[in-house]
């Protein structure tokens, strides 16, 4: 799940997550070798390339994968011809969702995205159509045994970050865009290269689901979204109820 781990302590979805981890090394080896091919297939002097890198090591992706997604970068034409595109639309519940992709056929991709939507109850919308329900921000993410929460915040905020979240697992860092570079490089030259570093979309106002049977379609549709090759960030502005989550999470 993208876009800050709304969902992060909906732990019972981790061992389909897990079963996934194939198309997940897929989607990420493809990172890789398009970062690779955009500029030296050297990680010190390809920042892109680096950060893919990074994304793919926070993904337990295998050395050899990596090796193998950098090397295709000189073995293979294309790469160049992938573009990014973004739908958007509602889910279950009418939570907001912003689908970005990556895709060498736009039409192919298109059309899985339009079925998606149709068959698991969601709406697909025009552009621009949610959007303004969110926010383009900068995010960093690193794992919380790169610092402590205080040591990160106060580091953060001097490189020029806009807020700092810090728990268990993770430190993220949000930022204004066009501060996201000059951030990134700050914290990289003191905690090393971060797990994540990425323009993201922050929902503004949240779209409340109160029962379990729209959270599961909800949760259902944007596995169904994740699950497409092309697909490689979903956002959205769902927010399950106190209620909805432990019954979700009944061991929590």
């Amino acid at each position: 799940m993208s876009g800050h781990s709304q969902f992060k302590n909906i732990m019972y979805r981790k061992g389909a997550q897990d079963a996934k981890k194939a198309k997940v090394f897929a989607k990420l080896a493809r990172d890789i070798t398009i970062a690779a091919k955009s500029g030296l297939p050297e990680p010190d002097k390809n920042p892109r390339l680096r950060l893919a890198i990074a994304a793919a090591r926070a993904e337990s992706m295998p050395k050899d994968n990596i090796e193998r997604a950098i090397a295709k970068a000189s073995q293979t034409a294309g790469g160049d011809d992938y573009v990014s595109t973004r739908y958007e639309g509602f889910g279950p519940g009418k939570a907001a969702v912003i689908v970005e992709c990556l895709t060498d056929n736009k039409n192919r991709t298109a059309g899985n995205v339009r079925t998606i939507f149709g068959k698991r109850g969601g709406i697909m919308g025009e552009s621009g159509s949610v959007t303004f329900n969110f926010e383009r921000i900068g995010f960093i993410q690193y794992p919380a045994a790169t610092a402590a929460a205080d040591a990160m915040f106060e580091a953060a905020l001097e490189a020029g970050a806009n807020d700092v979240s810090s728990d268990d697992e993770h430190h993220e860092i949000e930022t204004l865009p066009d501060d996201l570079n000059a951030v990134t490089e700050a914290l990289e030259a003191k905690y090393g290269t971060p797990a994540a570093s990425r323009l993201d979309w922050k929902p503004l106002v949240k779209a409340e689901i109160n029962d379990l049977e729209t959270a599961q379609k909800f949760l259902d549709f944007v596995d169904a979204l994740e699950d497409d090759d092309d697909v490689q960030h979903v956002y959205h502005n769902a927010d399950f109820s106190a209620d909805v989550l432990q019954k979700l999470n009944p061991e929590e």
